[in-house]
């Protein structure tokens, strides 16, 4: 799996990165960055959680 994340739409809610920290985290100003463009299949659950609760639908999952 591959994800995409749209920065210039993020809020900064946080909620990717409370569901997937090893996937996510934020910076300074509260905006989203990826600590891994393609995790591995057991990050699977936690990126799916972090997609559906993302306010901003910022984040994208393109399965390869």
């Amino acid at each position: 799996m591959r994800l995409t994340l749209d920065t210039s739409r993020c809020a900064g809610a946080g909620q990717c990165a409370l569901a997937a920290p090893d996937v996510f985290d934020h910076d300074e100003e509260g905006v989203a960055y990826l600590l891994q463009t393609e995790p591995g299949d057991q990050e699977r659950a936690a990126v799916e959680e972090a997609i559906a609760s993302c306010p901003t639908r910022a984040i994208a999952l393109i399965d390869h």
